[in-house]
């Protein structure tokens, strides 16, 4: 069963300096639009969809696959390991409603990024932990994080989170968007992605949607 570290970060986020003290963006930015898109990878899609769904400023999350050599690869392609890609998720949000560190504060919460190509029972390289950069302030942060946590050691083990530049996102089967929404009944909803959106919205009881 996949494990969410919540107590870890219970402790975290009452350590001030991990994020309070991030890297400011510089003020030569360009203004950003309203809405802004973040390519998480956190093992199983359908808990990252599920998840991110719930936090104020999020449109939108859409289940997907990135980071392979496979074009438009299907689901049964990519659970065989060999494309490459990673199961992920592209969230759409409102970056005047919630912030890209606010983002990955949340991503750190929702799975384990010291398990390397697994997240609990789902192994393969497909269940990676990665952040996929839209643009080189995402990357400093991603990368600023990862380093203080490390630093702090907030885990026993090193984070083996990928940083790479965002290329291309190929949308899932129709089946695989809002599946927790649409299958709560199923087992692996009910067993393994409710305890875990539990705990996640305990930590985020003041981000969620009403």
């Amino acid at each position: 069963m996949k494990k969410l570290i919540c107590n870890l970060f219970l402790v975290l986020f009452s350590t001030v300096s991990v994020f309070a003290s991030a890297p400011k963006s510089p003020k030569t930015l360009k203004p950003v639009s309203r809405l802004d898109t973040a390519t998480l990878a956190t093992g199983c899609f359908w808990c990252t969809e599920a998840k991110f769904k719930q936090l104020k400023g999020v449109e939108k999350v859409v289940s997907g696959f990135t980071g392979g050599h496979v074009a438009h690869p299907s689901y049964r392609q990519v659970c065989t390991g060999t494309t490459g890609h990673a199961e992920a998720c592209n969230i759409i949000y409102d970056p005047k409603k919630i912030s890209f560190d606010e983002l990955l504060k949340a991503f750190f919460v929702a799975h384990d990024p010291t398990q390397l190509n697994r997240q609990g029972n789902d192994v393969g390289t497909q269940y990676r932990s990665a952040i996929f950069y839209h643009n080189p302030e995402q990357k400093q942060k991603a990368e600023y994080y990862i380093k203080k946590l490390n630093a702090e050691k907030a885990y026993k083990q090193n984070i083996v989170t990928e940083v790479k530049p965002f290329t291309v996102f190929y949308k899932a089967e129709d089946y695989h968007q809002d599946y927790f929404s649409r299958n709560g009944d199923v087992p692996y909803c009910k067993y393994v992605i409710q305890p875990e959106l539990e705990k996640f919205k305990k930590v985020f009881k003041d981000k969620l949607k009403n």
